[in-house]
């Protein structure tokens, strides 16, 4: 109980120094002009959005709710109401980090820009980098602190415990519909916003001409920083639950100590996050990009320090040296992961640099090169996962068997999972200072202010490359842990029957690993239409008011907002059925462990189509950027042109159906663990 009360403690002081981050920001100045002004269209219009998806997504959550509640009141459960209220929970907790940390994204864009301005290129790093921070802190801070205060106020029991799980189902919830809705949002106005402005009228991107620009700008912040904060909660919190759950099937002796642990591992990833803004700002800002790699290497050391003491003081130096071990392991597979991503995706590398080259021949081979570089990156990080979970296993196992191993491999999703709160600042670093660079562009600032701004935002496009491939790394370990957790949460579960050679488990694999392509199906049919509309919306702007084009009219911005946004909302229910329905399905008709070789199957699948799409959209991303830097005929050349083609064609693959995947396959798992009693009973 003191244990639970310190990383408690830990998670509420981190929230509270992430207020003052949040504050800090705020009271920056803002500026004055055009930049403003178009800084309150995109505010405006990312808060409309998030309202609305909120509203749709709070009748989802009700529903869900009341659902819970007869399932217990039928099983004749002792406390029907504390499992719902676990879900309600981890809903709210996952909806006030994606609205908390939108909020402050949206108002660091122009501060930023002000700083660059004004200040320079250290001034504006650093607050972008602080409004990144205030995302992912208050992710790895809210998910910590509930965890911790749930266990303590109601005891951490092996019921207790269990219903820790719908805190997990809730976020988990939640994550998928706003980091599926944010994806169709975002890259339905990214394409819209490129195809008419760029191909058809040949105009820069950003400019304000474009009806689509703001739109494009608010994407920005509701898919890759309320979206990807949503994913990565849910992520961070279903770790640490699995391996509590896995923990109750030890009976150590030292259960308490191994039930706490996940949480005194996260607590320290927190420490070591929060101290990531005085390591990044500690000396002279040259490279934004190779500050933040240092700072993310200096908070994965503080982790692996901290957790060695955790680890060895709790356990004893036999065990605990092992445990730490894992801990570690964790880490370095989440760095092989992110590091793969950036190689296969950064602007100037050979793969990037190939497919630019490729584009010179046209749209074709741009396609096929960025394609081809697209399936390579997935070998490194499935091997790396793979080699990972085995020495994780081993580890553990030695000390005391096949569930000693399995909480081993639990563990290392922990590790991986600890500096969530760097890594989502990051990411969110990322929207911060492209809508920065943005508005130069759209404010007509100067060359010297679009420079800084550019800076920032190049190292804003390495880490979100980074982010995504962590992303998905880390929901591969997670989901696998909370497989683990399924499998462990079954009455009288009979290991032999999980076997390869029982068709129930054979027919469930192949349900499994169809599920993540008919998602991403779904996914990008719906942000096609969702381009469609806009398209529409955007030539008729251009067609009805010529002026727009002669800086005589000015375009209707919150129309194109209002348009993706009603269609992003439309769409964004049916992935999130599918997700929860098929495990309750397979479970149903055809019982437990075919229901666990769907989640392998999904796992396997989801794993592999992730890493693809998020890796191979940002290759044809970085490959176009590299052409307008003046490569291979720059801007306007036929080069170009096929670049921005790829550039589309990415663009709903890693920023929306990519993503989504990762949610997919935990959420499935989720429900899963959440329902195993009943599975195994009908």
């Amino acid at each position: 109980m003191l244990l639970l009360a310190l990383s408690a403690l830990v998670g509420g002081l981190v929230l509270l120094y992430t207020a003052y981050l949040a504050i800090s920001v705020l009271k920056y100045p803002r500026g004055t002009g055009r930049a403003v002004e178009i800084h309150e269209f995109i505010k405006e219009g990312a808060g409309a959005y998030l309202r609305r998806q909120y509203s749709v997504i709070f009748i989802i959550v009700a529903v869900l709710t009341v659902v819970i509640l007869v399932a217990n009141l039928i099983a004749g459960r002792s406390t029907p109401w504390r499992s719902p209220l676990m879900f309600i929970v981890g809903a709210i907790s996952s909806m006030i980090a994606g609205y908390f940390g939108m909020y402050v994204a949206t108002n660091a864009n122009v501060r930023t820009l002000n700083a660059a301005a004004t200040r320079g290129l250290r001034e504006a790093f650093a607050v972008a980098f602080r409004g990144g921070l205030v995302m992912g802190l208050t992710v790895a801070g809210l998910g910590t602190f509930a965890i911790a205060s749930l266990s303590l106020i109601f005891g951490p029991s092996e019921e207790v415990v269990r219903d820790l799980i719908y805190y997990a189902f809730g976020a988990s919830a939640v994550a998928l519909f706003a980091r599926v809705g944010g994806g169709i949002y975002t890259k339905a106005a990214d394409i819209g916003a490129d195809l008419v402005g760029k191909v058809e009228v040949g105009i820069p991107e950003d400019d304000p001409r474009n009806p689509g620009v703001i739109a494009d700008n608010v994407g920005d912040n509701v898919g890759d920083v309320a979206g990807m904060g949503a994913d990565l909660f849910e992520s961070y919190v279903e770790a640490i639950i699995s391996v509590m759950v896995i923990a109750l099937a030890l009976g150590a002796s030292q259960l308490q100590n191994l039930l706490v642990l996940p949480v005194l591992v996260s607590a320290a990833g927190l420490i070591a996050s929060a101290a990531s803004v005085g390591i990044a700002l500690l000396g002279k800002v040259r490279d934004p990009a190779q500050t933040l790699t240092l700072s993310s290497t200096a908070s994965a050391v503080i982790v692996a320090v901290i957790s060695y003491f955790i680890s060895t003081s709790l356990l004893g130096q036999q065990i605990g040296l092992r445990v730490w071990a894992v801990v570690v392991i964790g880490l370095t597979a989440g760095i092989v992961v992110g590091f793969t991503s950036d190689y296969f995706t950064r602007k100037g590398l050979p793969p990037t640099k190939k497919v630019a080259e490729m584009s010179q021949m046209g749209p074709a081979l741009t396609i096929l090169s960025g394609m081809s570089y697209g399936f390579l990156s997935v070998a490194i990080p499935a091997v790396g996962i793979a080699i990972a979970a085995l020495i994780s296993y081993y580890l553990m196992a030695d000390v005391g068997g096949f569930w000693y191993g399995i909480y081993g491999v639990s563990l290392a999703a922990v590790g991986m999972l600890s500096l969530t709160g760097f890594v989502v600042g990051a990411d969110a670093y990322g929207p911060i200072t492209d809508n920065a660079a943005g508005l130069a562009e759209q404010a007509g600032y100067g060359e010297d202010v679009r420079a800084v701004a550019d800076s920032l935002d190049s190292a804003g496009n390495t880490m979100k490359s980074i982010s995504k491939g962590y992303a998905i790394g880390s929901a591969a370990l997670t989901a696998l842990a909370l497989l683990a957790a399924y499998v462990s949460a079954l009455p009288k579960v009979d290991m032999a029957q999980l076997s390869l050679l029982n068709p129930y488990v054979i027919a469930g694999m192949f349900i499994g690993m169809a599920v993540p392509p008919l998602f991403t199906s779904i996914v990008i049919r719906a942000v096609s239409d969702a381009s469609f509309e806009l398209i529409a919306e955007i030539r008729r702007q251009f067609k009805e008011r010529p002026g727009i084009l002669e800086f005589k009219e000015r375009p209707d911005y919150g129309r194109a907002v209002d348009v993706v946004t009603k269609y992003a909302i439309k769409r964004l229910v049916t992935p999130g059925i599918v997700a929860i329905a098929v495990p309750i399905i397979v479970g149903v008709a055809l019982g437990p462990y075919a229901l666990a070789g769907t989640l392998a199957g999904a796992i396997v699948s989801g794993l592999l189509l992730g890493l693809f799409q998020g890796n191979v959209g940002n290759t044809w991303d970085n490959a176009k950027k590299f052409i307008e830097e003046g490569h291979f005929g720059g801007k306007g050349s036929e080069a170009h042109k096929a670049a921005v083609i790829g550039d589309t064609v990415g663009d709903p693959l890693k920023d929306a159906a990519g993503p989504s995947l990762n949610i997919l396959i935990k959420l499935m798992s989720v429900v899963a663990l959440a329902l195993a009693s009943a599975f195994a009973a009908i």
